[in-house]
């Protein structure tokens, strides 16, 4: 070995000491995020989201972009979640998975009130990768008035006897304790709670002592699973980028759901408002860092798998 190559090497080998640690899960651990978004402001009949205003978000987000920003950081799978209640985005998004065997699930957009919905759902159904429907406080639903329709709860209870999920969406106080009524109506559902660490809790002492305990009753319902997604915010303007500004909320989520019904979701692209790809990845696995080996897997893929029981697509894929 002459000089300049000892020199480089050793070079090397510092920076690679030096480096942060934690910016992903450990090489042994496989990552399936279960929270992504895709859409293309170009299309012909453009986007319902996001807004044409937002410069962060308002522009093609494709699997190439996704494959870039999560290179060398362990994921070797994702969920797409809906951004769009047109129905044709459903088969849109299901014709991108097709050509991306990263993709090893899609949750779409359906309404289940609608007298459609049985004949949609047995459409796209035929298709395994599409796992089910998000519902919540978007595209201008009202849930707690669904709750009274006997036709919105019997288009739940088709998609769980079809063995489908529903991923809430952008959770309140109030969404919360519907949907555990929801869980009383149709006990048979799995529901996946997503962007928890988002919740603005109530003020009110005597409000916030009525969410507390709607939110650990879902440690009862062993069909409900908490989705550790939606992490980094912005405080006073910033975005934190340290596990201990975000430790109290995932140790709320850590005591209601434990270790066997918690989910990893990036967000992606909709978490470039708050911080890179790498940041959260890196806030959440110091977390379950600490919970140990068998807890960082579960959270990181085997949960995954009870939730949404999605496709193996890949050899780099985990199967139990």
């Amino acid at each position: 070995m002459n000089r300049r190559t000892f020199i480089a090497s050793t070079a090397a080998t510092t920076a690679a000491m030096t480096l942060p640690q934690a910016d992903a899960a450990p090489a042994s651990i496989p990552i399936i995020d279960c929270h992504i978004h895709l859409f293309d402001p170009t299309r012909p009949q453009g986007v319902p989201w996001p807004d044409k205003k937002d410069t962060v978000l308002y522009k093609p987000a494709y699997m190439d972009r996704y494959r870039k920003v999560t290179a060398g950081l362990g994921v070797v799978g994702a969920i797409e979640v809906e951004a769009s209640p047109w129905f044709d985005d459903n088969q849109w998004v299901l014709d991108l998975a097709a050509k991306d065997k990263m993709l090893v699930g899609t949750i779409g957009d359906m309404e289940p009130e609608k007298p459609a919905f049985r004949k949609q759902l047995d459409t796209l159904h035929k298709n395994p990768l599409f796992r089910g429907i998000r519902y919540g406080n978007l595209w201008d639903r009202d849930f707690t008035a669904m709750l009274n329709k006997p036709e919105f709860i019997a288009g739940l209870k088709a998609l769980a006897d079809a063995d489908l999920v529903m991923d809430s969406a952008n959770p309140t106080p109030k969404l919360i304790e519907d949907l555990l009524h929801l869980t009383d109506k149709v006990p048979t559902l799995r529901i996946v709670l997503d962007h928890l660490p988002r919740l603005e809790k109530p003020a009110d002492a005597g409000a916030r002592k009525a969410y507390e305990a709607n939110l650990h009753e879902f440690g009862k319902r062993k069909q409900v699973f908490g989705k550790v997604s939606g992490v980094v915010k912005k405080v006073n303007g910033k975005a934190p980028e340290d596990l201990p500004a975000y430790k109290e909320t995932m140790d709320e989520m850590w005591e209601v759901f434990g270790e066997n019904r918690l989910v990893y979701g990036s967000d992606w692209p909709n978490s470039d408002l708050y911080a890179e790809y790498p940041v959260e990845l890196r806030i959440v696995t110091k977390y379950f860092a600490a919970k140990g080996q068998a807890a960082s897997e579960k959270y990181f893929w085997k949960n995954s798998l009870a939730a949404y029981k999605w496709v193996h697509r890949e050899a780099s894929q985990p199967k139990l």
